[in-house]
């Protein structure tokens, strides 16, 4: 991987990622494919879309179908037909999303599977084992993401943890070889919303140096002016020459502010989670797909976008196959949705360029 920035507009950046698999022009938003696919959608598809790189998740896809079955394949991208770039991320937002499932000490976490409930035990050195099977070309550190409103004790001992798995996870990297092998291996900036646990934990990850950097642990309970305050308290102290990764956050309001704070890459389940749930993101606000007013409406969902479902569908189909239980609904407005926040980033990139963001 080689970052590259071309222009700054403040602290902006418009930029590229250069991998083996292909290029990815930066500010970027990455469609997540969590089991190996972005939800009913192909490969051709979401390509289609603008989309240049994709999130994999390392907890699910090591619970199933497990990397022996995705290495028979080759790696992530053979097994999915994906042959652009992949990032994981290594089930330290599980910690997080399954703390009910999850017993987490300084060594690591223990998850009871999703599945069938058998216990399975994740550390730094297992984390990125599982990433190293699934051929990614980004890996991530494992991380302890502490919620929105936890109180500091438990964020600062979260805090404390992250840096020490992330010495662990670079040591065993630089032992494999490190990014020559051709991955990535990006740190990740825990601390909450507290600025001054953002910027230790910032300076303790520049420290360890590591290819690109992650800002973690944000839109999982806090506000937004939170939220803010803890992205510029980590952003400022990271190196310019490194991409920068906003984990989890996906709105385009979020991407223009994350922008403006230096962020280079973003990811979310929104645009496909919006889609399954009938609504559409366009330049005129979210569109609720099974409201009555849409029945008798022939005109796309937006007028602007080139995506495959405004070229070809109407409002009133839309609607008609959302109060019908099709699933060609979700389908189509997820494709509608990845392709409006693609479109989204490329605005934000030509406005960098001209320095007007």
């Amino acid at each position: 991987m080689k970052f590259s920035c071309s222009h700054t507009d403040g602290r902006a950046r418009r930029g590229m990622l250069q991998f083996e698999r292909g290029r990815v022009d930066t500010p970027a938003f990455m469609p997540v494919g969590t089991y190996g696919t972005v939800k009913g959608m192909t490969p051709e598809e979401v390509h289609a879309t603008g989309a240049r790189i994709l999130l994999g998740n390392t907890f699910h896809l090591m619970l199933r179908p497990g990397t022996d079955v995705v290495r028979l394949h080759g790696t992530l991208h053979d097994f999915m037909q994906w042959q652009g770039p992949i990032l994981t991320d290594s089930g330290g937002f599980q910690v997080f999303s399954l703390s009910h499932l999850t017993k987490v000490d300084d060594d690591g976490a223990t998850f009871a599977s999703v599945i069938d409930g058998s216990l399975h035990r994740l550390t730094p050195e297992r984390a990125l084992e599982v990433q190293r099977d699934l051929g990614s070309d980004i890996a991530m550190i494992f991380d302890e993401c502490p919620p929105g409103d936890a109180a500091r004790e438990v964020v600062e001992r979260a805090h404390r943890r992250t840096i020490a798995w992330a010495r662990r996870a670079r040591d065993l990297h630089e032992t494999w070889g490190g990014a020559a092998r051709g991955q990535a291996l990006f740190g990740i900036v825990q601390g909450g919303t507290d600025a001054e646990l953002r910027a230790e934990s910032a300076d303790a990850m520049v420290e360890l140096g590591f290819d690109g950097y992650a800002v973690g642990g944000l839109s999982v309970g806090e506000t937004k002016q939170q939220m803010a305050v803890a992205l510029s308290a980590a952003v400022s102290r990271l190196p310019a020459d490194r991409p920068r990764y906003l984990m989890g956050v996906g709105t385009p309001e979020d991407f223009r502010a994350a922008t403006r704070a230096g962020v280079d890459l973003f990811d979310c389940v929104t645009p496909t989670r919006h889609g399954r749930n009938n609504q559409a993101f366009t330049r005129n606000g979210v569109l609720k797909l099974r409201n009555l007013k849409h029945a008798e409406d022939d005109a796309p969902l937006d007028a602007a976008c080139r995506c495959f479902t405004c070229r070809r569908h109407s409002r009133a189909y839309l609607r008609h196959l959302a109060v019908s239980g099709e699933m060609l609904a979700g389908v189509l407005l997820s494709i509608h949705n990845i392709h409006y926040f693609q479109d989204v980033m490329a605005d934000i990139r030509a406005e960098v360029d001209a320095g007007q963001l």
